[in-house]
């Protein structure tokens, strides 16, 4: 009955949540689900694939979740801040590269004011109008959001993390709540922006019914980008005694999330691709459209690690984009010079 459920892509979103966790755990149902959901991306994107150029301005934040490390009280990290002349200029290089799309990173910078950040957004727009400029820069009030979409941008990124209430406060510090999180998204869908959610796979403590309860919450908000990448520990954090997530689950859960949102936009992200050498080509397969190479300047690349050993640098970089786009290709894909809406 899965299997067919499986041929039947579009009944994916009916299945209980029994029926659920037998595709999540069973290993068995790998190439079955990684096929269904090619076919399916193929059907709606073909075999393109979108670059989005990634800028880490800054790696100060004042929270300190727990399997992060930028974490405030991580006093082994070097912090810095580009300026805004920095940023333009990392915009530039990229947009000689054929980057069409601009996401904009930090950890939760209490430095950066709205004003700052406004600016910003609109002299990246006044630059480059023909650019989408994306923000994941966190929790931020309704206002504040508001401003943001008035500057110019387009999308923003807020990974949920998890959609359990007692796991997310197994992963962050009592003054951060699921529910803040979950308001913060659906405010943004409601004043305009293409919004992208996600959670990791294989944090502490996390269980199948845990990602079934993500795969639930995903399918009320409807967001429009899904980021998922395996839980990788910090060698400066609370968890760093624990093990790594798997890369073959978070494939499968990949390739749930593209039958269950056949529109969605799915990153391959740079932690699928440190987990495995191949980790990225991998999510290709499995389901993914979008890679986001590394504008950032160089020196600071290694300085926004979020866990253990992130690569950064070699193909996952934006200037070495005719290395990636060879890896692409032979994944069977091809990298596409676009904005790269979701196309629903």
């Amino acid at each position: 009955m899965l299997l067919d459920a499986i041929a039947e892509l579009n009944q994916l979103n009916t299945l209980s949540d029994e029926q659920l966790a037998v595709l999540i755990e069973t290993k068995s149902y790998q190439e079955d689900l990684r096929q269904a959901a090619d076919k399916v991306r193929r059907e709606h994107y073909g075999s393109d694939v979108y670059i989005r150029g990634l800028i880490e301005f800054s790696n100060v934040c004042a929270q300190n979740c727990y399997y992060c490390g930028i974490r405030a009280e991580n006093a082994n990290l070097y912090r810095y801040t580009l300026s805004k002349e920095e940023v333009l200029q990392c915009c530039a290089e990229g947009y000689a590269l054929g980057f069409r799309t601009f996401v904009l990173q930090s950890g939760e910078n209490p430095a950066m004011s709205d004003k700052i950040i406004c600016d910003l957004v609109f002299a990246i727009k006044s630059a480059h109008p023909d650019c989408a400029v994306t923000l994941s820069i966190g929790e931020k009030s309704r206002e504040t959001y508001q401003s943001y979409k008035n500057a110019g941008a387009d999308r923003y990124l807020l990974r949920h993390e998890t959609a359990n209430d007692t796991h997310y406060r197994q992963l962050h510090p009592s003054e951060l709540s699921l529910k803040s999180r979950q308001d913060c998204l659906f405010s943004l869908k409601e004043i305009g922006f293409q919004v992208g959610s996600g959670f990791m796979v294989g944090s502490p403590g996390q269980t199948t019914q845990h990602l079934i309860e993500d795969l639930r919450f995903l399918q009320e908000l409807q967001p429009d980008m899904i980021g998922i990448g395996p839980f990788l520990s910090h060698r400066d954090t609370p968890f760093a005694q624990y093990a790594n997530g798997d890369l073959a689950l978070t494939l499968r859960m990949l390739s749930i999330l593209r039958l269950m949102f056949p529109h969605a936009l799915l990153p391959a992200t740079t932690a699928l691709g440190t987990i495995a050498e191949d980790g990225r080509e991998r999510a290709l397969q499995a389901g993914a459209n979008v890679v986001m190479p590394n504008l950032s300047p160089k020196k600071y690349r290694d300085k926004y690690a979020l866990y253990d050993n992130k690569i950064a640098t070699g193909e996952e970089a934006a200037e070495s984009r005719a290395a990636l786009e060879k890896r692409v290709v032979a994944a069977g894909y091809r990298i596409v010079t676009a904005v790269g809406h979701v196309k629903k």
